[in-house]
């Protein structure tokens, strides 16, 4: 069969996600960002996640900010007010003091050796819960922690929910005695990233309720993670790939469409970001504007109205730590097949 080229695909019904197209824009500016003449800047550390700890604590993550210049430490800002300093070896942090109830705003900036101070990141936004009365009452065990390794430098953990009198706010991931991660106390799984390729890993998890009251800690979970430099976002870690895709071709007013559909990996939040990769080559980003499908999900997007004409398609996740997932399977459809 013949391959032609196609064009950008555009989409043709697209009911709940809207799409954004990537190009390739430079921007020249000058923030202020405390860069001095002739000296370069860290960039903007990327994957800024934050969700509420308790009632009046909030949990920042980034991804660690790589390359030249080398990173001394990091920033943390609630709207333009910077709360805390955190060093270059560090990619996370508890804000505390905050008033329950509240929507903030945090955005981080690297500081080289050097000193010069790096643009923020995209800005993200958690809201604390409600305070409510006096409670000491902690929430109960999580139960059956488990999990495996995903490549050389992350695993996938889970576990059953905690119960409180209240509400749990939040699970808090520890790494023999120190706090990794945190995720919502909607959530009961996380893809804890940056780890060392084999290397013996012992990790537990608390609950935490809206006044600060934390858990006992669940059973430990040992992993050994692969010897190889694999992680969220390669080849081999088939834990972050969507599952189940299937994808074929439709005819409507004279034009053909591939229709997907697929089940979101499980992480440690939602999903919201897509890649659709076209025949070796990425073809849209899909983001999904309100709340994403926790089951199956589908996109439809323009082919062309030539028949005949044989695609590969496959699709993969970014996780909700700002990393992107694996691919999932290839499928190949021929238009008018």
């Amino acid at each position: 069969m013949r391959r032609v080229p196609v064009p950008l695909p555009v989409p043709v019904s697209s009911p709940v996600p809207a799409l954004v197209v990537c190009g390739s824009l430079l921007l020249a500016v000058s923030c202020g960002t405390g860069e001095s003449p002739g000296r370069r800047t860290p960039p903007a550390p990327r994957g800024v996640t934050v969700a509420a700890g308790s009632a009046t604590s909030v949990h920042v993550m980034w991804n660690r900010v790589s390359g030249e210049p080398e990173v001394a430490g990091y920033e943390v800002y609630r709207g333009e007010r910077k709360v805390t300093d955190v060093p270059g070896d560090a990619h996370m942090v508890d804000v505390t003091r905050l008033r329950p109830s509240t929507t903030y705003v945090f955005t981080v900036r690297a500081r080289s050796t050097a000193g010069d101070l790096g643009p923020p990141s995209a800005e993200v936004r958690a809201t604390t819960p409600a305070g409510g009365v006096a409670d000491r009452r902690a929430p109960s065990r999580p139960s059956g922690l488990d999990g495996r390794v995903i490549g050389g430098t992350a695993a996938q953990l889970s576990w059953g929910p905690s119960a409180d009198d209240r509400d749990v706010v939040s699970y808090d991931i520890l790494q023999g005695d120190s706090k990794i991660h945190s995720v919502g106390g909607e959530q009961t799984a996380a893809v804890v990233t940056g780890l060392r390729p084999g290397t013996r890993y012992s990790f537990t998890v608390r609950a935490r309720d809206a006044a600060d009251n934390l858990s006992p800690a669940s059973r430990a979970l040992t992993l050994t993670t692969g010897k190889g430099d694999g992680g969220p976002g390669a080849g081999d870690a088939a834990g972050t790939a969507p599952t189940a895709f299937r994808a074929g071709t439709r005819l409507s007013d004279g034009a053909y469409s591939i229709d997907l559909s697929w089940v979101p990996p499980r992480a440690d939040g939602m999903v919201t970001e897509y890649e659709i990769q076209l025949d070796g080559r990425p073809a849209t980003t899909l983001v999904w504007g309100g709340t994403p499908p926790r089951g199956r999900a589908t996109y439809s997007f323009y082919a062309g109205r030539e028949a005949g004409v044989m695609h590969r398609v496959r699709i993969r996740a970014k996780l909700p730590d700002g990393t992107w997932g694996a691919f999932s399977a290839e499928r190949t459809v021929t238009t008018g097949g």
